[in-house]
């Protein structure tokens, strides 16, 4: 009607081919994202509407390809869709491996800029000249730091779309620490924490903070404990503070905090070293650093030049089969710490032993494995392991005369290569007649072990026990029992006499406790204890230890005992010493304590106390009037019956 043309029925008969690209996803966001593109060095906006599948199937450096449209004037990607993984190349790697100089590290610390990507330079050597390429951070293979001349190895990229170069698959080569001087440090890896440590440092009293990214090799698993070397440089984030960098694994054993001499010197002890106490767990929060606070520290003589000089030395460097003694003339080697020039003597080998000086004495205590022996002035005593003995060891007693050699221990001096001797080797004192009687002002140290003095006092009495007057006192020790095995106790009464030493000195002889022996039956044996059957206090068993029975005398459940009862004063609970086994004699038993203190509350005279009513009075088999038996008592065996009476009209002795 109008004269205008217009197509009708149209029909795609071939569509015009569009255009695809490829790209990496490289950020997203809410809604939309971006690609960098791989024909070009820019970035296009896509929005999620444009995949047709799941957006959540897209993530940060997926592959992709899609077409490109111009929506409100700016490019925009549509119709994407996911690629394998390795479609998209940006640039060509090549397989040449190219050694080359740092001159311009990456920065590190707040310097570091993100807006710059390849801020590192690198230098090489092309044959006809010097190039420089730039590198950065993704392009080394570990994060350690780089510094300006270290020698590196890498290879060269060429990106596809501007032909742009870089190095990547940067590594640091050994040979960078012999060529630049860089001072290196050793020492020991102390804590790890997640994602960083600290190093105990050889050179300086310090821990050093280091990062695991400052690992050379990344794929060295470090451990608490592992040798390494490494160099400190200041904090990037602190001037006031420095950490390590360039982290190197050492072989085991090449970390040493001692510099030890070649040369070997030759000194005697002074002073033996003590080994650590018990830490002070309350006082101190580190156990280990208390106790090698208190390890007392050996002191050896020597000469250099002549000149007397001294040494140090820890009782963990000489060797424990052969402990350095007092006297000993030995040979060691000089420790130098390198942090404070401490010295120390170490590798200490005994080379002679001045002899020992044999000594007697008596055996004053017997405990499991061990004991003790009074010495020969009867002053002191001196501890002994059983393996010390030269001889079978149930063979000795209490009181048995000993030769022995003393050596220092920790710090303590002890007994050793104890032998018997014949009784009478050690002449004995003098001993006046006179009897006298006292009381037990201080004990044994054996039954007082908290005591410092080794010998009991007695004080003299009357014989009732009164104070006579003088407060004479004597001192005594285990010869001085007449029973070695009496457990004398403070306030004890005894009669003793006094003996003279050969020194002149005077001390109680012969003392006996004036004590009530009271017998009873073996209840029981149980390894080196056992049990008698006698009431004291709130029990109805006493306990009594195998060492306090005389003349080692083997006892049984049953065998009749005498004994005496004594009370630990520390815990107040009684046992029985001096245990006697008894022959051939019935053994009457002692009324128990709590029926004879109701019989002492009785009286018969207060009418308002206690009284006693004969109930029934007592009556004889024979005409029922009398009050006993008209026959007499004879021993039978159990079950019979006497042979002199009869039952129901017929006599029991056959008759």
């Amino acid at each position: 009607r109008n004269g205008n043309v217009r197509a009708r029925k149209v029909q795609l008969i071939s569509s015009v081919p569009v255009e695809r690209y490829m790209g990496v996803v490289c950020s997203m966001k809410e809604s939309f994202g971006f690609i960098e593109r791989a024909d070009v060095v820019k970035e296009i906006f896509f929005h999620y509407s444009e995949y047709p599948g799941d957006i959540r199937e897209i993530e940060l450096g997926d592959d992709v390809e899609f077409s490109i449209a111009a929506r409100n004037g700016k490019e925009v990607a549509t119709h994407i869709k996911k690629l394998i993984e390795g479609t998209v190349v940006f640039e060509d790697v090549s397989n040449e491996r190219i050694q080359g100089k740092v001159i311009k590290p990456l920065p590190r610390g707040p310097q570091r800029r993100q807006s710059d990507p390849l801020s590192g330079r690198l230098s090489y050597d092309t044959g006809d000249t010097t190039k420089e390429i730039p590198f950065g951070d993704r392009d080394q293979r570990s994060e350690c730091s780089l510094q300006v001349a270290d020698i590196v190895e890498f290879n060269i990229a060429t990106d596809r779309r501007d032909k742009l170069q870089r190095a990547t698959n940067i590594d640091l080569l050994p040979e960078t620490f012999c060529t630049t001087g860089e001072k290196r440090e050793m020492g020991l890896v102390a804590a790890m924490k997640e994602g960083f440590g600290f190093i105990k440092c050889v050179d300086r009293d310090a821990r050093m903070f280091f990062h695991f990214s400052e690992l050379l090799d990344p794929m060295r698993e470090l451990h608490i404990g592992d040798e390494v070397e490494f160099t400190v440089v200041p904090d990037p984030s602190s001037a006031q503070r420095n950490h390590a960098i360039r982290i190197k694994p050492l072989p085991k054993g090449t970390v040493s905090f001692h510099k030890v001499s070649s040369e070997r010197l030759m000194g005697v002890v002074d002073k033996e070293a003590g080994s650590p106490g018990m830490p002070n767990m309350k006082g101190s929060k580190s156990p280990k650093k208390q106790q090698e606070r208190d390890v007392e520290l050996g002191i050896i003589l020597y000469d250099i030049c002549g000149e007397k000089e001294t040494i140090t030395y820890h009782l963990r460097d000489t060797d424990p089969r052969s402990t350095p003694q007092q006297g000993d003339q030995v040979e060691f080697s000089v420790s130098e710490q390198k942090k404070t020039g401490t010295r120390l003597a170490v590798n200490i080998k005994v080379l002679n032993r001045p002899s020992a000086q044999r000594l007697q004495g008596f055996i004053a205590t017997l405990k499991d494995n061990f004991g003790f022996i009074e010495t020969a002035n009867h002053e002191k005593e001196i501890f002994f392991h059983f393996s010390e003995f030269d001889g079978d060891i149930t063979a000795l007693d209490l009181g048995d005369e000993v030769e022995y050699s003393t050596v220092r221990k920790n710090n303590k001096v002890s007994a050793e290569r104890i032998a018997k001797l014949p009784p009478g080797t050690i002449v004995a004192e003098e001993t006046d007649p006179t009897i006298l009687h006292g009381k037990v002002v201080r004990p044994l140290r054996s039954i007082d072990p908290q005591q410092p003095e080794y010998q009991g006092l007695i004080q003299v009495t009357h014989e009732d026990g009164s104070d006579d007057g003088e407060s004479r006192m004597y001192p005594y020790g285990i010869t001085s029992l007449t029973d070695k095995r009496e457990f004398l106790q403070k306030g004890d009464v005894v009669n003793f006499q006094v003996a003279v030493c050969s020194g002149g000195e005077q001390r109680a002889a012969k003392v006996q406790a004036v004590r009530k022996r009271v017998r009873g039956s073996v209840d029981t044996i149980k390894g080196q204890f056992g049990f008698i059957n006698y009431e004291v206090g709130d029990n109805k068993k006493l306990f009594f230890h195998l060492s306090e029975v005389h003349d080692g005398s083997d006892l049984s459940p049953g065998d009749k005992v005498e004994f005496v009862v004594v009370c630990n004063q520390k815990s107040g609970k009684y046992s029985a010493c001096s245990v006697k086994k008894v022959a051939g004699s019935d053994v009457v038993q002692a009324r128990p304590e709590r029926l004879m203190h109701r019989l002492k509350s009785v009286n018969l005279e207060n009418e308002n106390g206690p009284r006693l009513i004969v109930l029934r009075q007592p009556k004889g088999p024979d005409s029922g009037n009398s009050k006993g038996f008209i026959f007499q008592r004879s021993s039978r065996k159990p079950g019979e019956l006497p042979s002199d009476i009869t039952v129901n009209g017929h006599s029991t002795n056959g008759n």
